[in-house]
Parts: C-alpha cells; sequence; structure tokens
C-alpha cells in the first residue's frame, strides 16, 4: 500500500510508514502533507494494529522543507505562507493526536522540520552517527513544525538558543544522553531496533497505550491537580476495560497477559 510520497507497509502489529523522496533526502513534499495524516487515520481505525513506526526512505530521515518550494513563498501574502506553514504544523499535530504509540527510525539526519517530525513521535530511535539540526537560520529563517517546544522540555533555554541561532549539527549520541532520543542503534540498524521497540509496545493493551500516550502529553504543561484529574479520569476507564480485566487476571494467574487476543478480537469484529 502506498500515498503518494509515502510507502506503508504492516510488519505483524505494526504500521510503517516511510516518507519517500530520497533524491531530495526525504524532504518533505506537498504529498506527504495530506498522505502521512490519512496514513495516521487508517491506523488508528485499525485494530490490529498496535503502534507505528516513521522513518526515511535509504539512509536519511529528513532533511526538512524543499527549498526550491519555500523560495517561491516571498511571493504568496502573509495569509498565504501562513496556509503553507499551517500544513507542516497539521502533520505534527497528526501525530501527537494518533492514539497509537509513534516510534521515529532515524538514520542519517533529520534536519529542521525533519527534526520537528522525528521529535514529534513518542519515542525515538537514532543510528549512532545520525545527527539533528535546527538549520533554519543557515538560510535566514526561523524555526516552525513545533521544534522549539519539544526541545524546551528537555533543553535549558541558553542551550536550545545556542542549538537554534548556530544552526549546527547535534550528534544522536548528544541527543541520547539529554534524554531525547530513546534508543542508539548501529548505523543501518535503527529501523530494525524501532520495529523491536515497536512490536513490544503492540504486544501491551492498546487502549491502556493511548491513555497513557495522552497522559505523557498532557504532563509537561498541567499543573499536578489537572494531571491528578486526567489520570483519575482514565484510571476509571481503564478499570472498566476488559484488558485491565485480563492483565489483573494473569497476574493471579502467575501467566503473561495475553493483550493480543483482544485485539484480534476486535479486529475480526470490525470486519463483521
Amino acid at each position: 500500500m502506498s500515498g503518494a510520497g509515502l510507502l506503508v507497509r504492516t510488519e505483524g502489529a505494526v504500521r510503517v510508514l516511510v516518507n519517500s523522496n530520497p533524491a531530495a533526502r526525504n524532504a518533505i513534499t506537498p504529498a506527504l502533507y495530506d498522505a502521512l495524516p490519512a496514513a495516521l487515520r487508517d491506523a488508528a481505525r485499525d485494530p490490529a494494529i498496535g503502534a507505528i513506526v516513521l522513518t526515511g526512505d535509504g539512509d536519511f530521515f529528513c532533511a526538512g522543507g524543499d527549498l526550491r518550494q519555500l523560495v517561491t513563498r516571498r511571493e504568496l501574502p502573509p495569509e498565504g505562507r501562513r496556509d503553507k506553514i499551517e500544513r507542516l504544523h497539521d502533520l505534527v499535530r497528526a501525530i501527537r493526536a494518533c492514539p497509537k504509540p509513534i516510534i521515529a527510525a532515524v538514520e542519517g539526519g533529520a534536519a529542521g522540520a525533519g527534526m520537528s517530525l522525528a521529535l514529534a513521535c513518542d519515542m525515538l530511535v537514532a543510528a549512532r552517527g545520525a545527527f539533528f539540526a535546527m538549520a533554519y537560520v543557515k538560510v535566514g529563517l526561523s524555526p516552525d513544525g513545533g521544534a522549539t517546544a519539544f526541545l524546551s522540555r528537555f533543553l535549558s533555554r541558553q542551550l536550545l538558543t545556542e542549538l537554534c541561532l548556530l544552526g549546527e549539527r547535534l550528534p544522536a549520541e548528544r541527543l541520547h544522553a539529554l534524554g531525547a532520543v530513546n534508543r542508539l542503534a548501529e548505523p543501518g540498524q535503527a529501523l530494525t531496533e524501532a520495529l523491536a521497540l515497536a512490536t513490544r509496545v503492540a504486544d501491551g493493551p492498546a487502549n491502556a497505550n493511548a491513555r497513557i500516550k495522552r497522559l505523557c502529553e498532557n504532563a509537561g504543561a498541567a499543573s499536578l491537580e489537572q494531571q491528578l484529574d486526567l489520570e483519575a479520569e482514565l484510571m476509571v476507564q481503564s478499570q472498566g476495560d476488559d484488558e485491565a480485566q485480563e492483565g489483573i487476571k494473569a497476574f493471579f494467574d502467575k501467566r503473561a497477559p495475553d493483550f493480543t487476543a483482544l485485539r484480534h478480537a476486535a479486529a475480526a469484529q470490525r470486519q463483521e
């Protein structure tokens, strides 16, 4: 299955989405603005899918916006430029809104808006030697795609400012040390490592996973009282789920819970 600019395949319970524009180091194309949110919605609706991996075609994750297109933006009125930027921002919103956990697999590098897409994912696997760069300043632009918001969650203001003002490459190893990269893989193995991680996630309880993703998204900006309220709301829902019944029964039976059976049953019910 494929969409223009996006290759889609399924490996077990994992949906793999491949941004495919290798001639331009997988720079974001207009086609991706429609194809990626649609693919995420499809995965979200499919109970057989437990997790998603987002990667680039070949040996580079994403070079960000296509400068050949960006150079023409000056000809647009400000509101026209804003509309174009919102298409990118809708990609980021779609990643954050998807209830299924999304793992980025980064080979080579993620620059500009490509870095934003990687950071928007719930977890990130990067190959050793890969780099991340807020390269906007190199071409006289300021960041978009939410990168400054994502980076501010684990960088000091001073380091964030330096990264944006200088546009220098940040090695994957440094981001791993700072906590933004979950796993480091050997070169060429980022997708394999991401698939292994995604498979482990997909074996878990789908509804609980979605609630955990929401809690983790909310935690950085919420007050303690707000987070307690959300935790209570979602725990009430969880306690009424078949997932909790299976998980608790498995605990007392001294066996591993079988959440995949629940997912398969839901998928079969959807097909009826």
